[in-house]
């Protein structure tokens, strides 16, 4: 009959943790580093995207019945997604 192996207890050799016990992550060979156009950008995006929305709801934004369109508050909201886009590239 095969001998079955125990339950519990270690889970790795006694021999094979480093002397202090912890992990150490591995050193990254390259840190990638974003171009300066792109914090840039992100900003442009977000504030132009901020800018078009509220013009339009103070009615400065020019429209053909003087109130409020929705056209302008989708291009904000574009902008400020482009702007989100961005951000998430960034390094």
């Amino acid at each position: 009959m095969p001998r079955r192996a125990p339950r519990g207890g270690r889970a790795t050799p006694k021999g094979t943790q480093t002397s202090s016990g912890r992990y150490t992550p591995p050193i990254p060979r390259e840190v990638k580093v974003s171009p300066r156009w792109v914090p840039v950008l992100m900003f442009v995006l977000l504030i132009s995207g901020l800018l078009v929305i509220v013009l339009n709801y103070l009615g400065v934004m020019p429209t053909e019945s003087g109130e409020a369109s929705n056209w302008y508050l989708l291009l904000g909201l574009g902008l400020i997604t482009g702007g989100f886009i961005t951000a998430t590239g960034y390094r």
